[in-house]
């Protein structure tokens, strides 16, 4: 079952082609009645990854199981699951094959997914010991850092901020692309700090927070600092199939009515969430 840190969708430009295929043949008929024949709205038919905590999972402890409860009950319609390793093939044997609707936690931009508004903009933090002497760093420039051991994912964009600080001479590679059943980078990375491995790690906020959270005695930072490289900061949307516009306007109606219960539920796990203008977003629970 592999998935990846990141959850970034590769571009296929086959499936693009068919969607257009298909779309083409449907031009006869009304925008809205295209969207009813491909959406269910009897029932609220969510594509997820079976094991991807703290995103999702089949008993329904995840983040984005929790906002796709309340998005059910915001439309009144039974919620069911197309359970998928979210990984190449994702979009082809879920959305693709009309098998669910809906895919929550895609980011911006991705292909071929019909992207909504951003329900949660977060980026990479810096894991650390509680009390201990980096806590509170919050730039990967910062002196503090210079000859500490750093575990960084490979080929995630915060890697590339290790070379540019003269950082990788000691960084300690975790693997990007994993089975979950078997290796967890995340979890590895944490025991690594505890253990003193490495003094520090970087990580996806969204992943990093909560496990994190879990093992107690890791702080975090948000790094918003970053600047002059690739984005550490991302927006994530639900995604819908190319030409579901009715279907996407529905669910922009319900993010912007439920974006504080939203953030809710993001920051019971630990997830760091910036706004537009890259400050953290605080949240009452």
């Amino acid at each position: 079952m592999t998935t990846t840190v990141l959850r970034r969708p590769a571009v296929a430009c086959a499936l693009l082609a068919g969607a257009a295929i298909l779309f083409s043949a449907l031009g006869a008929a009304p925008a809205a009645a295209q969207t009813s024949d491909l959406v269910n709205r009897a029932t609220l038919r969510v594509c997820a990854d079976p094991a991807d905590m703290p995103l999702s999972n089949e008993k329904g402890e995840g983040f984005e199981n929790k906002i796709a409860e309340l998005l059910a009950k915001d439309l009144g319609v039974p919620l069911a699951y197309t359970w998928f390793p979210d990984a190449t093939g994702f979009y082809r044997m879920t959305l693709g094959i009309k098998r669910c609707d809906v895919k929550l936690g895609v980011v911006q931009g991705a292909d071929p997914f019909l992207n909504t508004n951003a329900f949660m903009r977060s980026t990479s933090i810096l894991m650390v010991k509680k009390g201990g002497p980096l806590e509170g760093v919050d730039s990967l420039s910062d002196e503090k850092l210079k000859d500490k051991k750093i575990g960084v994912v490979a080929g995630t964009p915060a890697a590339s901020y290790v070379l540019k600080y003269g950082l990788m001479g000691k960084a300690k590679p975790y693997n990007l692309t994993v089975d979950r059943r078997y290796e967890s980078p995340v979890e590895d990375m944490i025991k690594d700090i505890q253990s003193g491995a490495i003094d520090a790690g970087i990580f996806w906020g969204p992943i990093g927070g909560y496990f994190a959270k879990q093992a107690g005695d890791i702080a975090t930072t948000a790094l918003l600092k970053e600047k002059g490289g690739p984005p550490l900061i991302y927006r994530f949307t639900f995604g819908v199939r190319p030409g579901e516009e009715n279907w996407k306007h529905r669910l922009n109606e319900f993010i912007t009515k439920n974006q504080g219960e939203i953030n809710k539920i993001l920051r019971a796990y630990n997830v760091p969430l910036v706004d537009e203008q890259d400050k953290p977003i605080e949240v009452a629970q």
